[in-house]
């Protein structure tokens, strides 16, 4: 601690401090970091699963056959989820379903019903991704911060024993470089603590949509399968 009140700066504070505290520094600034690019990354995979849902569900709508959009689906994935993973295990199990003639109604919906349930929940883990750590360094953060707070000003302490007349240039630069570490959690926390509050709220929007348009696949298959099933029995 050999920097003064007329020469103190926060690099200076930093580079004099203790090993232990230059430690926690260095923990909640790869925490920071770390948090920024999940922040960036998942903010985009969001922005671009709500862009691609919105797209899907209009082209849903707007086709009178769900075999050729089914297959387009297919031709067109690129293994990042969303919805179309939700309509193409909807509508597989349908298909499969339907080959056996065998199977009611019933029985068909039933199965759509527990793939589609299987698909949600998939996707549910995708937006939930990074989500744990992101609450973890908003919950800890602060935490690791203060205890490097308290060691260093336990040092800055132990080291008024060492001198016969203490003032305020003994202590404060030991006070100061403990009171960055506690800056440095809380600018690790609170970024974190946003960014997870936000995502969490957009993943479970995204989620019920997922849900309301699972059922709104098996609303029109019901339709599409008795449909078939009416026009079978006038045939017959």
């Amino acid at each position: 601690m050999q920097a003064t009140l007329e020469h103190m700066t926060i690099w200076g504070l930093i580079s004099d401090a203790s090993l232990l505290v230059k430690a926690v520094m260095l923990t909640l600034l790869l925490a920071s970091l770390l948090s920024w690019y999940l922040i960036i990354q998942r903010g985009s995979v969001l922005k671009r699963t709500e862009r691609q849902f919105d797209t899907f569900v209009q082209r849903f709508r707007g086709s009178a056959e769900l075999t050729p959009l089914y297959r387009e689906s297919l031709q067109q994935a690129d293994g990042e989820g969303g919805v179309e993973p939700i309509f193409q295990a909807g509508f597989q199990a349908y298909s499969q379903l339907r080959q056996h003639g065998g199977n009611s109604a019933e029985v068909v919906l039933e199965g759509v019903e527990r793939s589609l349930y299987v698909a949600i929940s998939e996707q549910e883990i995708r937006l939930e991704k990074g989500l744990q750590f992101l609450a973890t360094v908003g919950s800890v953060s602060p935490y690791i911060g203060l205890f490097g707070t308290v060691w260093g000003i336990m040092n800055s302490f132990l080291g008024l024993s060492q001198v016969q007349q203490a003032t305020l240039s003994t202590v404060a630069p030991g006070i100061a470089e403990a009171l960055i570490a506690t800056a440095i959690g809380l600018f690790a926390a609170i970024p974190a603590v946003i960014a997870y509050n936000r995502f969490a709220a957009r993943g479970q929007t995204l989620l019920t949509r997922y849900y309301a348009f699972g059922n709104e696949l098996q609303a029109r298959l019901h339709r599409q399968l008795h449909g078939v099933s009416s026009n079978l029995a006038v045939a017959a």
